[in-house]
């Protein structure tokens, strides 16, 4: 067995871009352990001033937009321009291993064997939102190890689209052609967050289809705010099995960021970003550090006991689970 590598020797292999201490640090990051939690967040803010200089790409979009093979060629085509990829997919979690069902990884065969690209698919570990609990933390040291751009894929469901925008500078919207106006309403949604959509699968006889769902949503644009202030959201047309659009799109995202950059909304953008996660990392602790408390676990299945016998509401069992806690200032 590998011997374990001490948080010195994992932040030496990070930052000399070393993918396999890159690989064992984010699986330090993502262990659940006090003790191996205690040294990822310590490995990470030694190595905090290495990060931040990466164009944080997120992707999502509805079912068969063909989030998977665009990532591959877009990446594909950056690494060609000299860029450093890196590409973490957030995966639905099995329920009986915990671990990832879809396996990005092997869906990208050309992008993984790139010396310049890095793929780490991480089960969403039934966190709502689309975005594995770890995936910031992975992210910046992807950073650390050099990769300049880095790309978040998410789940697709429920509310991906508000978490992962929470994550990213840009937030792509991969949509297809004719899908039908049975989705106009998620479309709305998700239109509102996004910075870039792309039409995609834009080949063959799909391509009339295509200009003409570009210029339905560039009209749907004029009714809504746009995700960024002063910037006005582009959709573009694209086919990743054919590779046609993606430049113009790469284009987009880097117009993006400078104006992000010159507006000085890129810096306001991630402080946000940080205060959230701040936010969302003490609400977590908080819950942990109630139910970690005393009978608190046998309040609540009590709670549920009572609830399901009718005996008390479900405000009388929440006010219960309340006092057995000590949060009513009786403990």
């Amino acid at each position: 067995m590998r011997a374990r590598q001490s948080p010195e020797e994992l932040k030496e292999g990070v930052l000399a871009g070393n993918r396999g201490a890159l690989s064992r640090a984010i699986t330090l990051a993502e262990s659940s352990r006090a003790d191996d939690q205690e040294q990822a967040q310590e490995l990470i803010a030694d190595l905090l001033p290495e990060t931040g200089k990466a164009i944080r790409v997120g992707i999502t979009g509805v079912p068969g937009a063909g989030k998977s093979t665009t990532i591959e060629a877009l990446g594909l085509q950056l690494i060609k321009e000299g860029h450093k990829v890196a590409v973490l997919v957030v995966d639905p979690t099995s329920a009986r291993t915990g671990g990832s069902i879809l396996g990005d990884k092997t869906r990208m065969n050309k992008l993984s064997a790139e010396e310049d690209a890095y793929i780490r698919p991480s089960p969403s570990g039934g966190v709502l939102g689309g975005v594995a609990r770890k995936t910031r933390e992975a992210m910046l040291l992807c950073e650390a190890a050099g990769f300049d751009v880095i790309i978040v894929e998410s789940v697709g469901v429920g509310q991906s689209e508000a978490e992962l925008a929470e994550l990213v500078d840009c937030l792509m919207l991969l949509l297809v052609p004719g899908a039908g106006d049975d989705l106009q309403g998620i479309k709305r949604g998700i239109m509102e967050l996004s910075d870039l959509i792309v039409v995609n699968k834009a080949d063959g006889d799909r391509v009339p289809l295509a200009k003409r769902a570009r210029g339905d949503y560039r009209h749907a644009l004029r009714m809504l705010l746009p995700s960024t202030p002063g910037w006005e959201t582009p959709v573009q047309i694209a086919s990743a099995t054919e590779g046609t659009g993606l430049a113009e799109v790469w284009e987009s995202v880097e117009k993006h960021r400078a104006h992000l950059e010159e507006t000085g909304l890129l810096e306001k953008r991630r402080r946000r970003q940080t205060e959230r996660w701040l936010d969302s990392m003490i609400e977590e602790a908080v819950l942990a550090a109630v139910h970690a408390r005393a009978g608190v676990e046998q309040a609540i299945e009590q709670a549920h006991d009572d609830v399901d016998a009718e005996k008390i509401t479900v405000p009388q069992a929440t006010q219960k689970v309340i006092e057995a806690a000590g949060l009513d200032g009786t403990k």
